[in-house]
Protein backbone atom coordinates (compact mmCIF):
# COMPACT_ATOMS: atom_id res chain seq x y z
CA UNK A 1 0.00 0.00 0.00
CA UNK A 2 1.60 3.20 -1.15
CA UNK A 3 -1.20 5.78 -0.80
CA UNK A 4 -3.95 6.08 1.80
CA UNK A 5 -6.86 8.49 1.53
CA UNK A 6 -8.47 9.50 4.82
CA UNK A 7 -11.87 11.11 4.26
CA UNK A 8 -12.91 13.30 7.18
CA UNK A 9 -15.99 15.34 7.87
CA UNK A 10 -16.85 17.50 10.86
CA UNK A 11 -18.54 14.66 12.70
CA UNK A 12 -17.62 13.58 16.21
CA UNK A 13 -15.64 10.57 14.94
CA UNK A 14 -13.43 12.52 12.52
CA UNK A 15 -10.52 12.56 14.98
CA UNK A 16 -10.73 8.80 15.49
CA UNK A 17 -10.88 8.25 11.71
CA UNK A 18 -7.87 10.52 11.08
CA UNK A 19 -5.79 9.00 13.89
CA UNK A 20 -6.58 5.43 12.81
CA UNK A 21 -5.82 6.09 9.15
CA UNK A 22 -2.62 7.98 9.91
CA UNK A 23 -1.35 5.30 12.33
CA UNK A 24 -1.90 2.69 9.63
CA UNK A 25 -0.19 4.89 7.05
CA UNK A 26 2.87 5.27 9.30
CA UNK A 27 3.10 1.52 9.87
CA UNK A 28 2.88 0.91 6.12
CA UNK A 29 5.16 3.88 5.29
CA UNK A 30 2.46 5.03 2.89
CA UNK A 31 1.69 8.51 1.64
CA UNK A 32 -1.36 9.96 3.37
CA UNK A 33 -3.97 12.28 1.86
CA UNK A 34 -6.52 13.94 4.16
CA UNK A 35 -9.63 14.80 2.16
CA UNK A 36 -12.69 16.83 3.06
CA UNK A 37 -15.66 17.28 0.74
CA UNK A 38 -17.56 20.56 0.89
CA UNK A 39 -21.09 20.11 -0.39
CA UNK A 40 -22.81 22.73 -2.47
CA UNK A 41 -23.58 25.72 -0.23
CA UNK A 42 -27.33 25.06 -0.32
CA UNK A 43 -26.67 21.78 1.51
CA UNK A 44 -25.66 23.72 4.61
CA UNK A 45 -29.06 25.43 4.72
CA UNK A 46 -30.86 22.19 5.58
CA UNK A 47 -31.59 22.79 9.26
CA UNK A 48 -31.91 19.13 10.28
CA UNK A 49 -28.35 18.35 9.19
CA UNK A 50 -25.38 20.54 10.03
CA UNK A 51 -22.10 18.97 8.95
CA UNK A 52 -20.17 22.14 9.75
CA UNK A 53 -20.80 23.59 13.19
CA UNK A 54 -21.91 27.20 13.01
CA UNK A 55 -23.27 27.09 9.47
CA UNK A 56 -26.82 25.81 10.16
CA UNK A 57 -29.66 28.22 9.71
CA UNK A 58 -28.45 30.33 6.81
CA UNK A 59 -31.19 31.26 4.40
CA UNK A 60 -30.95 30.27 0.75
CA UNK A 61 -30.28 33.87 -0.26
CA UNK A 62 -27.33 34.11 2.12
CA UNK A 63 -25.84 30.93 0.70
CA UNK A 64 -25.68 32.29 -2.80
CA UNK A 65 -23.12 34.79 -1.58
CA UNK A 66 -19.68 33.97 -2.99
CA UNK A 67 -18.09 35.09 0.27
CA UNK A 68 -19.89 32.34 2.19
CA UNK A 69 -18.72 29.71 -0.29
CA UNK A 70 -15.19 31.03 0.05
CA UNK A 71 -15.60 31.00 3.83
CA UNK A 72 -16.68 27.32 3.74
CA UNK A 73 -13.63 26.43 1.65
CA UNK A 74 -11.26 28.43 3.83
CA UNK A 75 -12.69 26.95 7.04
CA UNK A 76 -12.34 23.44 5.62
CA UNK A 77 -8.72 24.07 4.63
CA UNK A 78 -7.98 25.35 8.15
CA UNK A 79 -9.68 22.27 9.61
CA UNK A 80 -7.47 19.95 7.56
CA UNK A 81 -4.34 21.90 8.52
CA UNK A 82 -5.27 21.59 12.22
CA UNK A 83 -5.93 17.89 11.75
CA UNK A 84 -2.56 17.50 10.03
CA UNK A 85 -0.89 19.36 12.89
CA UNK A 86 -2.70 17.20 15.48
CA UNK A 87 -1.43 14.06 13.76
CA UNK A 88 2.11 15.45 13.66
CA UNK A 89 2.65 14.56 10.04
CA UNK A 90 4.21 17.45 8.13
CA UNK A 91 4.33 15.29 5.00
CA UNK A 92 0.55 14.65 4.98
CA UNK A 93 -1.17 16.01 1.89
CA UNK A 94 -4.51 17.79 2.30
CA UNK A 95 -7.25 18.50 -0.19
CA UNK A 96 -10.62 20.21 0.02
CA UNK A 97 -12.97 19.33 -2.82
CA UNK A 98 -16.38 20.77 -3.65
CA UNK A 99 -18.95 18.17 -4.64
CA UNK A 100 -22.70 17.79 -4.46
CA UNK A 101 -22.35 14.11 -3.56
CA UNK A 102 -19.65 13.27 -1.01
CA UNK A 103 -19.41 9.58 -1.94
CA UNK A 104 -19.04 10.28 -5.67
CA UNK A 105 -16.49 12.98 -4.94
CA UNK A 106 -14.45 10.63 -2.73
CA UNK A 107 -14.64 7.86 -5.35
CA UNK A 108 -13.37 10.31 -7.96
CA UNK A 109 -10.49 11.34 -5.66
CA UNK A 110 -9.55 7.66 -5.24
CA UNK A 111 -9.06 7.37 -9.00
CA UNK A 112 -7.42 10.80 -9.40
CA UNK A 113 -4.75 10.16 -6.74
CA UNK A 114 -4.26 6.44 -7.47
CA UNK A 115 -5.21 5.53 -3.90
CA UNK A 116 -4.56 2.03 -2.54
CA UNK A 117 -6.70 2.20 0.64
CA UNK A 118 -9.53 4.45 1.81
CA UNK A 119 -10.26 5.16 5.48
CA UNK A 120 -13.74 6.46 6.33
CA UNK A 121 -15.98 6.61 9.36
CA UNK A 122 -19.36 5.09 9.87
CA UNK A 123 -22.20 7.28 11.01
CA UNK A 124 -25.39 6.28 12.66
CA UNK A 125 -28.00 8.53 11.15
CA UNK A 126 -31.67 8.13 11.68
CA UNK A 127 -33.22 6.05 8.94
CA UNK A 128 -34.95 9.07 7.39
CA UNK A 129 -31.64 10.87 6.96
CA UNK A 130 -30.26 7.77 5.23
CA UNK A 131 -33.22 7.79 2.85
CA UNK A 132 -33.00 11.53 2.11
CA UNK A 133 -29.24 12.07 2.19
CA UNK A 134 -27.90 8.65 1.28
CA UNK A 135 -25.12 6.92 3.17
CA UNK A 136 -21.65 7.95 2.04
CA UNK A 137 -19.82 5.03 3.62
CA UNK A 138 -22.21 2.43 2.20
CA UNK A 139 -21.83 3.82 -1.34
CA UNK A 140 -18.04 3.89 -1.06
CA UNK A 141 -18.06 0.28 0.18
CA UNK A 142 -20.27 -0.77 -2.74
CA UNK A 143 -18.42 1.09 -5.50
CA UNK A 144 -14.77 1.39 -4.47
CA UNK A 145 -12.29 -0.64 -6.46
CA UNK A 146 -9.76 -0.43 -3.61
CA UNK A 147 -10.00 -1.72 -0.03
CA UNK A 148 -11.99 0.41 2.42
CA UNK A 149 -11.32 0.58 6.15
CA UNK A 150 -14.42 1.68 8.05
CA UNK A 151 -13.79 3.14 11.50
CA UNK A 152 -16.90 2.63 13.65
CA UNK A 153 -18.52 5.63 15.30
CA UNK A 154 -20.26 3.86 18.16
CA UNK A 155 -18.59 2.66 21.31
CA UNK A 156 -19.85 -0.64 22.58
CA UNK A 157 -19.72 -1.33 26.29
CA UNK A 158 -18.96 -4.79 27.54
Amino acid sequence: MKKILIAVDYGPTAQKVAETGYALGKKLTAEVLLLHVVSEPTHYAYNAYSPIMGFAGYSGADLMDAELTESLLHGSEQYLQKTKSHLGGDHIETEVVVGSNAADTILKAIRKHDIDLVVVGSHSHRWMEDVLLGNVTQKILRESLVPVLVVPSKRHSL
